[in-house]
């Protein structure tokens, strides 16, 4: 199969993973060169009560998570052609190796749209640049990911 027709396959693995599912996360966008995430605002992912802001671990968690799905994706890429059952092993051996999350803004809104696109990618590493939003267009966080993926 080509990398293109498996990147549902792919999108659907994430959703179902069930931190993903307990962040309530969904993949809404999708392609070789381009990942988005979105979840809506839950009083459980808040991290300061007072305040009323997603907890910082949320927003790394989703960032890592669009991260992760575009460097899969990046990966696909380069294989061109792949089995389904390749695919599965591959990703069982795909993980982060390094993450980094620089809170901008707090937390705060009623939709977040976290957004990857690879800045490199090679035989054995990924590095990604993450960004998460608010439904305003609000610029919360942004992250730099590196993925094993080979």
């Amino acid at each position: 199969m080509s990398a293109d027709a498996l990147l549902p396959f792919i999108a659907e693995v994430f959703d179902q993973m069930p931190f993903n599912r307990l962040l309530g996360l969904k993949v809404t966008g999708f392609s070789a060169d381009f990942a988005e995430v979105r979840f809506a605002f839950k009083p459980e992912l808040v991290g300061n009560p007072v305040q009323q802001i997603l907890h910082g671990g949320v927003i790394a968690s989703v960032l890592d998570t669009v991260g992760g799905i575009m460097a899969i994706s990046s990966a696909l890429k380069r294989l061109g052609q792949v089995e389904h059952e390749v695919l599965v092993a591959k990703m069982g051996k795909m993980s982060t190796i390094d993450m980094r999350s620089d809170y901008l803004r707090p937390g705060r809104g009623l939709e977040f749209i976290a957004t990857a696109q690879v800045i490199r990618s090679g035989n054995k590493v990924c590095v990604c640049r993450m960004e998460l939003h608010n439904e305003q267009g609000v610029h919360i966080a942004l992250g730099t990911g590196t993925y094993l993926v080979g």
